[in-house]
């Protein structure tokens, strides 16, 4: 087996994200986490992955503190994995990966499910990123700059 290179203190925070996050594997496990389910057993069943692999992600999503494990709810013996503060801080990209998939996969008819507003049952609309003052924001109206505050002092990717 291949090791993967560290990301972990790379200049980049993308990269440092997918150093956290893993790969589609760990974003399917976080995924059925925000479903609710939190036993091994559980996600093994509904993603369809291997033991030893699943093994190795959630204990790497342990370990970047994105899942937390906990005594089993029911009193078992088992442990459960359950969303840290940070693993929830996942939810908005998991729906900007859902929302780029239904605009560009060429489904006619959509998915199977749709995300709702659980109060009102309406669709989300779709996520934006605006400026301080309010202004819709494309990636031509952004820019990246080095950040004074920053301990170190890197060359900005182009």
């Amino acid at each position: 087996m291949v090791k993967r290179t560290s990301l972990e203190k790379a200049d980049c925070p993308i990269a440092r994200s997918l150093d956290s996050l893993g790969d589609w594997w760990s974003l399917l496990i976080i995924r059925d986490a925000f479903l609710g389910i939190r036993r091994f057993s559980e996600f093994q069943k509904n993603i369809g992955l291997a033991k030893n692999i699943l093994t190795v992600r959630l204990r790497a999503l342990v370990e970047h503190g994105i899942l937390a494990t906990a005594p089993a709810s029911d009193g078992s013996a088992y442990q459960e994995y359950v969303l840290t503060p940070k693993g929830r801080g996942v939810f908005p990209v998991l729906v900007a990966l859902r929302q780029w998939s239904e605009e560009f996969s060429g489904e006619p008819q959509g998915f199977a499910t749709l995300l709702v507003d659980r109060d009102k049952g309406r669709p989300v609309r779709k996520l934006e990123l605006r400026a301080d003052d309010g202004r819709l924001l494309g990636q031509g109206d952004t820019a990246l700059k080095p950040n004074p505050r920053a301990s170190r002092r890197r060359r900005v990717p182009a």
